[in-house]
């Protein structure tokens, strides 16, 4: 699912693979995760997920499917890291489930399938909640401060969203650990400090690097990491952007976005020979027409070892990129409205949800399956305290996606490894059976719960699925109730039963997780099935035959999604003056025209949705219009050294 025709990954996030390119280019690109080959300016980001995949690319050349081939891995790794951290506690029947219920999430394909920072991100946190498991079963306090280090390392994949798991591992420690309170205490000090340093290491090594020698923090007001991690990655997340992109995209936590329709299975074609959505469902990716293969251009033209043969929009205008402003009602930020629904409506459901129900009674079930009687009630057992972790991971994260203003859908990854493990729990927690009278009526309590849980998941995944395919709403309701009647009424066949009513609850989750496996998608931002960038064959052609050999850029334009595209084509590098959402200081006009007088930049590029900057007012001023560009929604400016 997560590999099947990642051949046809087209050039997946153009913002991402441009960087890519550049970072494959030279050790001082790759260190900073500089977004172009000059090494101007670095994606919004660290560096650490985009490392395996330049690695990937310096070990198999540049192709559509080496550059998602480490999410894949990873992602792959992450379903068996569920395996491995379910097992020792609760067996291997309930570790398969869980490993199964992650491996059919959507949005857990979807991501795995890109060259996007999440599903290398989720990898992470959990080899670190493993290694944290390990060290308090063993006693290792040196393991404890490996697995907050790794916490570290996943802050150096995304940032501040690594660190939503830090409630489950400081709980998980502190009711786990079989030491005395000091020991844990000490070994908590030292852990955070572990964090903190591993956290910290390159943003204070770039921070503290000189300006001039080293790129501009893209997306960052104050040309700083650590700024770009507390500000655009950090607060602005929770309370809202207020710089970068200058506004508010479509969806971005207003009250109106809950009502957009969204979610539909990716791809846009009809698959399985199921008939397409209806009620005007958003159409899916434009499939590459083909592969990113060496040595062709769109027109069919030898073009070196360039990335070619984009997929092209039929609006002939780059789409599918990370961001951007103009996405319309189904936007890349439409995550509804916030509040405690916000999971259940049609902006996320579709993506993440379709196991929560399951997962908040199995939260509930597995702690009273595990309940020991001969304990006081704040004294845990290994099981307990496992529910611990996962609860302490699923609400703290779910708390956080059902209020937070500015975040892709996407990100909602987060939420699958907790989901998945407390789903399998309400399922395993209901065949627990009585022992003695005491504990008759435990069981009966247990089994309540998982038939609520089974009842409720059937009815809201046929609610979610209704306004695309009302017969498979049918279906997961009809064979839910009979199966779960049949679990009552023959309880010597209770498992066969209860296997079959929780196949019909994969139904609808494995075809959406299948659309894009079957389509080959491998979309910039998953949830949308947007196509990706194109090119503009004669502009490249026009400006390799008048841009110089002292040329440093192909052209300069305000925005990343503008550049990346280009890049990804000729390899060569392409100013963004504002970053990547067009509105970073990255230059100023004096430091651009020093640029134009010296010949480093000779043409500018202002699309359809250039912002009109101090920059871009002095090109429209003196430059000089360039005709016959192929295009209507850009132009292109020939600059002059002596203005």
């Amino acid at each position: 699912m997560y590999g099947w025709n990642i051949w046809e990954a087209g050039s997946a996030n153009d913002f991402y693979t441009a960087a890519i390119v550049s970072m494959s280019k030279s050790w001082h690109n790759f260190w900073y995760a500089s977004f172009d080959p000059a090494g101007f300016i670095t994606v919004d980001n660290p560096p650490v997920a985009l490392w395996f995949m330049v690695i990937c690319v310096k070990i198999f050349g540049l192709h559509g499917w080496s550059i998602v081939l480490s999410s894949v891995l990873l992602g792959i790794g992450s379903v068996y890291l569920i395996y491995k951290m379910v097992k020792p506690t609760f067996g291997p029947l309930t570790a398969r489930i869980a490993a199964f219920f992650m491996t059919i999430t959507p949005i857990v394909v979807a991501d795995s399938r890109t060259n996007n920072m999440d599903a290398t991100l989720v990898f992470f946190l959990l080899l670190a909640g493993w290694v944290l498991q390990r060290a308090v079963r063993k006693r290792w306090g040196w393991l404890v401060l490996v697995s907050f280090a790794l916490v570290g390392v996943a802050f150096n994949i995304q940032m501040l969203q690594a660190y939503m798991v830090l409630p489950a591992m400081y709980l998980y420690y502190w009711v786990a650990s079989r030491q005395n309170w000091k020991r844990v205490l000490t070994q908590t000090v030292l852990a955070t400090l572990a964090l903190a340093v591993v956290s910290l290491s390159w943003p204070l090594a770039v921070d503290s690097t000189s300006k001039s020698t080293r790129p501009y923090i893209g997306s960052s007001s104050t040309n700083s990491v650590l700024n770009l991690a507390f500000g655009y990655n950090g607060t602005q997340r929770l309370f809202g952007q207020t710089t970068g992109t200058g506004g508010t995209f479509s969806g971005m936590g207003t009250k109106a976005s809950g009502k957009t329709k969204t979610g539909a299975p990716t791809g846009g074609t009809k698959q399985g020979g199921m008939k397409k959505p209806a009620g005007g469902a958003p159409t899916g990716q434009a499939k590459p027409t083909s592969g990113m293969k060496k040595g062709t251009t769109n027109g069919g033209k030898p073009s070196g070892k360039s990335l070619s043969s984009m997929p092209k929009t039929t609006k002939g205008r780059q789409t599918g990129m990370k961001g951007g402003a103009g996405q319309g009602g189904n936007g890349i930020f439409n995550v509804g409205t916030d509040g405690v629904t916000r999971l259940f409506q049609t902006a996320l459901r579709r993506q993440i949800s379709w196991f929560l129900p399951l997962a908040l009674f199995g939260m509930v079930a597995a702690y009273l399956a595990a309940y020991d009687r001969k304990k006081k009630w704040w004294q845990t057992n290994r099981k307990q305290q496992d529910v611990l972790y996962w609860a302490g991971w699923l609400i703290p994260v779910g708390a956080f996606f059902s209020v937070a203003n500015f975040f892709h859908p996407y990100y909602t990854i987060m939420l699958a490894p907790p989901l998945a493990v407390l789903a399998a729990l309400a399922i395993t927690s209901g065949l627990k059976k009585a022992t003695s009278k005491r504990d008759d009526k435990r069981a009966r309590w247990l089994r309540y719960l998982l038939f609520m849980g089974l009842g409720t998941t059937a009815c809201l995944q046929s609610y979610y699925v209704w306004a695309y395919y009302p017969w498979l709403s049918l279906v997961i309701l009809i064979l839910t109730a009979v199966a779960l009647v049949m679990m009552t009424l023959i309880p010597a066949k209770e498992r066969l039963f209860l296997t079959l009513g929780v196949g019909f609850l994969c139904l609808a989750p494995g075809f959406w997780a299948l659309t894009s496996t079957i389509s080959g998608e491998s979309a910039a931002v998953p949830t949308t099935g947007l196509g990706t960038g194109t090119v503009n064959t004669q502009l490249i052609k026009y400006l390799k035959q008048h841009n110089g050999k002292s040329t440093t850029y192909l052209f300069a334009t305000t925005d990343s999604n503008t550049a990346a595209p280009y890049i990804i084509k000729t390899g060569q590098a392409v100013m963004t003056i504002g970053g990547y959402n067009g509105t970073d200081n990255a230059i100023s006009l004096k430091k651009f025209k020093q640029l134009v007088k010296d010949g480093k930049v000779k043409y500018f590029y202002i699309s359809s949705h250039t912002n009109n900057n101090a920059i871009v007012k002095w090109v429209k001023k003196y430059g000089t219009k360039v005709s016959a560009m192929g295009s209507t929604n850009a132009t292109l400016y020939r600059l002059s050294a002596s203005k």
